[in-house]
């Protein structure tokens, strides 16, 4: 499945829909204001949440968690930088791993699990400026999960 996400990154509230690929809103990132750190809701149409998008006050490197119920589902941090791609490590609770690489702040990265990939991340086909897709590659993963991924490592890139 394919979503695309329209990235207000200066509207108040940092709130923004994600649509699916037949134009339906299917996501709802709803910045939370004048919170101490950065929180984000990621809701469905209906207006329940997801999950919550938290940055780690404390953090050396930064990180984001992606919590669902008030549990940790998972924490994402820069694995390492290069020239020219970024690369990020997202920890799931039960210990699996995905990574994230690519040219982040380009809109071009994959997600993958264990070699195997999950989600394409790209604007290389859309000439809306902070739009970008996020493609849900199998029909197993969790597409919130997912989306939450890309979100927070787009905006640790752009913090960096």
């Amino acid at each position: 499945m394919r979503y695309l996400v329209r990235d207000k990154i200066f509207a108040i509230g940092d709130d923004y829909w994600i649509e699916d690929e037949n134009g339906a809103h299917a996501f709802l990132v709803d910045g939370k204001a004048l919170r101490m750190r950065d929180t984000l809701e990621l809701k469905d149409p209906a207006g329940r949440v997801l999950v919550t998008l938290r940055a780690k006050m404390l953090s050396v490197r930064g990180a984001m968690t992606v919590e669902r119920d008030g549990q940790v589902l998972a924490t994402v941090r820069r694995k390492r930088l290069s020239l020219l791609r970024n690369h990020y490590r997202v920890a799931l609770e039960g210990g699996a791993e995905l990574d994230v690489s690519g040219r982040i702040l380009d809109r071009e990265f994959t997600v993958a699990r264990d070699g195997e990939l999950v989600a394409h991340i790209s604007r290389k086909w859309l000439r809306v400026r902070d739009t970008y897709t996020v493609d849900v590659v199998r029909d197993d993963a969790d597409a919130a999960l997912l989306i939450a991924v890309a979100v927070c490592v787009v905006r640790m890139a752009e913090k960096d």
